[in-house]
């Protein structure tokens, strides 16, 4: 508490901290402006049926579940994120400037990113916005009036891209995950409340299996984020003038998951991707859209396939996002600058063989543990049935996550301060 308090002592971090809460209400007013003419019943009975389009709500911030004109949330932007991140693969340029390139070359990368998404979102738009007259939820609107509101859910996409950019700048998190995070706290009460209203002594199992998972989630996804393997270093004595430098031990801290919350993103992204193509083929045959979103629907909807699915995504983001912010050679050439070296290991090539084999072992436990945790509401609503925890699980998992970097940043930010003296 005593950390807390302090917190709002601090005119530099008490101002970052109002300003990211202002940035999430002008997010919340977003996401409760609807579009007009909408069905609310169809629209709960549509959802309420529909698994992906649960996940694509929790992106939204619950922008989704009304039709807002953010809708789409930072979906768009994420999977553009994706693309961008697997084109490294293919083209040694984009590699290069993501890699090599330092902070500016990483700020024109997401300026491409940022440019994929526009295209993206509005394909995802207008293919929504079929479905959804093809269901019943919308009525019937012209072709001028599908591109307007097309064009309006991409511009509400883009905007808070950009409330997620003016948010990290602040920081204390990761914008975009901030505004995930935001979304999914925001709809905690209105589910609180709707629990209470259900509640009756029939109900009291579900009630009682869905803590117990929720305290299994946070517990695991806790264990996973916080645990790491500390690997020995020595810093050999260097002399420079009458100073003497160097000659101490420390450690070298490797997390079994560095990857954090971002292959739960990715792999919920990489899911709702199968029904995104669904909806953009809507601009050039509205029956086959209809046809391909009820298949894509049925399949994952099957608990087994999609949970398979779910748990092999986790691990593989896991492991390739890791990959891609985490560089052993770069490390051990830092190691070798510094004068420091692992105990048995000698500097340069070996060294960094020695840190990837270690990551690789330790990440894969992560992304096992991690994969586990992810698929567990869906093996336990196999095994009882339980709707609510599907999603829920998920839910928590990102929750969790965002809240443990950003309590992070915000103990590093009173750290810094206290060796800078309060003023």
């Amino acid at each position: 508490m005593t950390a807390f308090l302090r917190v709002f002592t601090i005119p530099d971090l008490r101002k970052k901290i109002m300003t990211i809460l202002l940035w999430l209400l002008l997010f919340r007013l977003l996401a409760a402006i609807p579009i007009p003419d909408v069905d609310i019943s169809r629209l709960q009975d549509f959802f309420d049926g529909n698994q992906l389009f649960g996940f694509l709500n929790i992106f939204s911030g619950g922008g989704l579940s009304n039709l807002s004109i953010v809708m789409l949330g930072v979906g768009p932007y994420i999977t553009a994120t994706i693309i961008m991140q697997l084109l490294t693969m293919i083209f040694p340029r984009l590699k290069e400037l993501y890699y090599e390139e330092g902070s500016a070359g990483r700020a024109k990368f997401n300026r491409f990113s940022k440019y994929l998404t526009v295209p993206l979102a509005f394909l995802q738009g207008y293919g929504f916005l079929n479905l959804l007259i093809s269901q019943g939820v919308l009525p019937q609107m012209g072709t001028v009036g599908l591109l307007k509101d097309a064009l309006i859910i991409t511009a509400g996409s883009m905007l808070l891209v950009w409330i997620g950019d003016l948010i990290t700048e602040q920081n204390l998190g990761n914008g975009v995950s901030v505004l995930i995070f935001a979304g999914i706290v925001a709809s905690v009460p209105s589910t609180v409340q709707q629990l209470i209203v259900s509640f009756d002594t029939t109900t009291l199992t579900t009630y009682l299996a869905f803590i117990v998972v929720a305290l299994v989630v946070i517990a695991g996804i806790v264990f996973v984020n916080e645990a790491e393997r500390k690997i020995p270093l020595t810093y050999a004595k260097r002399v420079r003038g009458n100073k003497v430098y160097g000659g101490v031990s420390s450690y070298l801290p490797l997390k079994v998951n560095q990857a954090g919350v971002i292959p739960i993103i990715f792999a919920i992204s990489v899911l709702l991707f199968p029904q995104f193509i669904a909806q953009a083929t809507a601009i050039f045959s509205e029956s086959l859209s209809v046809q391909l979103n009820e298949f894509v629907t049925n399949v994952f909807n099957n608990q087994y396939i999609y949970a398979a699915i779910y748990f092999v995504l986790v691990v593989m983001f896991t492991y390739f996002y890791t990959a891609i912010t985490f560089d052993p050679k770069e490390i051990s050439k830092n190691l070798q600058r510094s004068g420091g070296v692992i105990l048995g290991i000698r500097p340069g090539q070996p060294t960094a063989q020695f840190i990837g084999s270690i990551t690789s072992r330790i990440t894969l436990w992560g992304a096992i543990f991690l994969g586990v945790i992810a698929v567990l509401p869906n093996v336990t609503r196999i095994a009882t049935g339980i709707e609510i925890l599907t999603i829920g699980g998920t839910a928590l998992l990102i929750v969790v996550s965002v809240a443990l970097e950003i309590l992070r940043q915000v103990n590093a930010q009173l750290i810094m301060r206290e060796y800078e003296g309060f003023e």
